[in-house]
């Protein structure tokens, strides 16, 4: 009897609530390895740092460049 035989013969016993508990269990890792398989991908396709965060990038407002003002990092808006 292999594992898939053994599993599916010990949720034939449970009631149906813990079935759907175990129904939901191996959902969620099957999502889990999705979004793994996903995020390898992504890196194997070299995307970049800048793509990743698009949906980010100009939400704050601040100045240009805080490198070069001083003032404003330290809280003087001047």
């Amino acid at each position: 009897m292999n594992i898939e035989e053994i599993i599916i013969d010990k949720v034939r016993i449970l009631p149906p609530d813990k079935q759907q508990k175990v129904l939901d269990f191996v959902e969620f890792l099957l999502a889990k390895i999705q979004k793994q398989e996903l995020s390898s991908q992504e890196i194997k396709s070299g995307v970049s740092a800048l793509t990743l965060a698009q949906e980010y990038v100009g939400c704050v407002e601040a100045a240009s460049d805080l490198s070069t003002n001083k003032d404003y990092m330290n809280g003087s808006d001047s």
